[in-house]
């Protein structure tokens, strides 16, 4: 017999089983918002230490060649900067309108590292603006120095950042009441325990896009014969360090996924692609999980213990031990994050070479597969970053702020955003096409000889152009 009450549970199960309307544009809207932004954000975090150490040796030992690429670097920046303003205000706004139940629920214990941010980009806002303009306007000594302001800016704002990231992974600074978020403590949740670690990732990893991506500008500059002093200085100082990243990040990763077995078990066991917990476990590499089963992967034995849990035979947790329900995306989250971990490798043993023959007294830099290969490190740096997001995020579901709130909770429920994301694709896709038509013409002219363009991202006109 069908009672009122078995009707009434029938009903409320099948409305918790349908996502709400704005879910998944807000999910693309998001992936597009962040993943775009990111890039430009690598630039500020790594780029003002890179323009401040040549800078440095530009007036240490009067090096005009330093001196040149450093005012070039910075309007370069100022052009970055400026289409980077516009995407991270558009994400301003996202975190609220995409996610009312997010904001509305925790709006309080976010709010102070968003506050700081806002700061840190106006701080950095200024002095960039100080330090472009202040070419033969201010004593050497001094107008270096604005460019230190200007990098500790850069990296607070990505701190806080990253803090509301690391917080979503490891909720922390409040207490849940019946419901209600009560005990709010603003900094702990700052200060919350995962967010020095990925802080560091996503630190080292800004220094690996923008390290490689200059020196792949130079790099392509060798191989269409422009081997002057210009060039090469303009491809060591970025690939030293991209260098010193490149080689620390997978101490840094692999200190970061400790204790995920215990933190979030479904995220390490689809790293790991562990359909059961096997002792010990073996390292799988591709592969995919269909209806239960891991197919085409190739398992090295014992490995997937020693690099997931640092032992020989403690196992992997395994997906079967996790309700369906509260399992990510399998299969995106593996291959996001061997993605990561393989470019990762091959751009930490691509430095290690180059340093270890040049040591030996042998210059890669002659060699043209070398130079080709330091003109697509700067995109598979990107690729790495955005993959490791990607595992870090996709990983994270089906939870929004892990263990209290699931995406779908998070989530609007209208469909209108779907006119958002469409203008978004369209704003962006100008964005960047005339990023590439302004950094192109400084490069022209550039090259013809011009050393002070009339602005720092000002096109050349069609009477310069005759």
């Amino acid at each position: 017999m069908v009672t009122p009450a078995l009707l009434a549970d029938v009903v409320a199960q099948l409305s918790a089983a349908v996502e709400p309307e704005g879910l998944l544009p807000a999910r693309q809207q998001m992936a597009l918002s962040l993943g775009w932004h990111i890039v430009l954000a690598c630039f500020g975090v790594a780029f003002p230490a890179m323009i401040l150490v040549m800078h440095l040796r530009g007036i240490r030992r009067d090096d005009p060649v330093a001196l040149e690429l450093a005012k070039r670097w910075a309007k370069t920046s100022a052009v970055l900067f400026a289409i980077g303003a516009v995407s991270g205000t558009v994400l301003s706004f996202e975190m609220g309108l995409l996610w009312p139940g997010l904001m509305g629920t925790y709006g309080d214990v976010l709010g102070l590292p968003f506050a700081f941010e806002g700061l840190s980009f106006f701080v950095e806002a200024i002095f960039l603006g100080i330090y472009l303009y202040g070419w033969g306007r201010m004593p050497p000594k001094r107008h270096v120095l604005m460019l230190v302001p200007m990098a500790i800016a850069g990296v607070v704002g990505t701190f806080c950042v990253l803090a509301v990231n690391a917080w979503m992974n490891a909720p922390a600074g409040f207490r849940l009441v019946d419901g209600e978020v009560t005990d709010v403590d603003p900094w702990a949740a700052m200060f919350n325990d995962q967010v020095w670690l990925q802080f560091a990732h996503m630190w080292v990893a800004a220094y690996m896009v923008v390290g490689f991506s200059i020196a792949g500008v130079y790099a392509v500059g060798m191989l269409r014969g422009r081997r002057d002093e210009h060039h090469r200085l303009g491809f060591v100082v970025p690939f030293a360090f991209a260098t010193v990243a490149a080689l620390a990040q997978p101490f840094v990763g692999h200190l970061l996924g400790a204790g995920l077995d215990e933190r979030q078990p479904a995220k390490l066991a689809s790293f790991e692609l562990a359909e059961t917990a096997e002792s010990p476990s073996p390292l799988r590499i591709g592969g995919v999980y269909v209806d239960g089963e891991v197919k085409g992967a190739i398992d090295i034995p014992v490995l997937g213990s020693v690099f997931a849990m640092n032992s020989f035979d403690e196992p992997v947790p395994g997906l079967d031990e996790i309700p369906e329900d509260d399992r990510p995306p399998v299969n995106l989250t593996h291959w996001a994050f061997q993605s990561m971990v393989g470019i990762g490798t091959l751009l930490a043993g691509s430095v290690a070479l180059f340093w270890f023959l040049r040591w030996r007294g042998r210059d890669l830099l002659e060699k043209r597969w070398f130079l080709r290969f330091v003109a697509v490190s700067g995109p598979l740096a990107v690729v790495a970053l955005e993959s490791g997001w990607i595992a870090t995020e996709v990983g994270r579901q089906p939870w929004i702020v892990y263990g209290y709130m699931r995406t779908t909770e998070a989530a609007g429920d209208y469909s209108g955003l779907w006119w958002l994301l469409g203008s978004t694709v369209v704003v962006y896709a100008a964005m960047t096409a005339g990023a590439v038509v302004v950094l192109r013409s400084m490069a022209r002219r550039w090259r013809a000889g011009e050393s002070d363009l009339p602005s720092p991202y000002a096109p050349e006109t069609v009477g310069e152009r005759s």
